[in-house]
């Protein structure tokens, strides 16, 4: 493991993320929800920022680049189809480039449907991926600018990855996700299970966030449009994935 991953709360329900390779000293933020606590969580590690990764243009995810650029001088890369909605951008990634950080270097995955122009971050040699708001822990980002066969076929693209690849999402959105999840796949009994366990830990204050994709394959309910029971919950038994999928969002858009 090249990359060690610092991660802190930010806003209401945010995470950030702070990606340092010791052996190049390079510390990346990906997203930038809220400057200070990633300049005081850069303080208690003693790293100095030199990259922001983002994922997407939303505020809640970009809006502290400028200050951060003006703070650190650093690197801002973003996505080539979204640039204008970048700000500060200095390093424009399209699908399947590999942006070089420090000793390793990440995969870029476009990942359209949240956003028109999101993106993830995938770095092969450590396991990880970055996802932003396409794909959370249980659940996945709302529709604003894509079409659920857009989303799909960025959730596919995600489901791909190795299972035991660790998952940082965005928000800690699980415990609503869960409690959803089970209303259309109640019998099955991994993600029973998963739900009492995303129960404690929230009980103890502790966060669900990574997870894995191998466990998201297991549980999260838009990732299982050809799961029969839950086809059969939603009425769509042998029914097409992404007609599946774009009622599964549906339902949980009015949950």
């Amino acid at each position: 493991m090249a990359l060690e991953v610092h991660m802190f709360p930010c806003l209401n329900d945010n995470y950030g993320f702070l990606v340092h390779d010791a052996g190049a000293d390079v510390t990346a933020v990906i997203d930038t929800p809220e400057v200070e606590p990633i300049n005081a969580a850069l303080a208690e590690k003693g790293w100095q920022l030199t990259h922001i990764l983002n994922t997407h243009h939303h505020f809640d995810h970009a809006g502290g680049n400028e200050a951060l650029k003006t703070r650190w001088g650093c690197t801002v890369v973003g996505a080539a189809n979204d640039a204008d909605r970048i700000p500060g951008i200095d390093v424009r990634v399209a699908d399947g480039d590999r942006f070089e950080f420090g000793t390793t270097s990440a995969t870029v995955l476009e990942v359209p449907g949240h956003t028109r122009g999101h993106i993830a971050y995938y770095f092969q040699d450590d396991g990880i991926a970055f996802v932003g708001d396409t794909l959370f822990a249980l659940g996945c980002g709302r529709l604003f600018e894509g079409t659920p066969a857009q989303m799909w076929s960025s959730l596919q693209k995600l489901m791909a990855l190795p299972d035991d690849t660790v998952v940082y999402c965005a928000h800690e959105y699980t415990q609503s996700n869960a409690a959803f999840a089970l209303t259309v796949e109640p019998d099955n009994a991994a993600l029973v299970a998963r739900s009492a366990e995303i129960d404690r830990l929230r009980a103890d204050g502790l966060p669900t966030v990574p997870t894995t994709i191998g466990l998201e394959k297991a549980t999260n309910p838009f990732l299982r449009p050809n799961s029969r029971d839950l086809q059969a919950t939603v009425g769509m038994e042998d029914g097409d994935p992404v007609a599946v999928f774009a009622e599964t969002r549906r339902r949980k858009d009015h949950f």
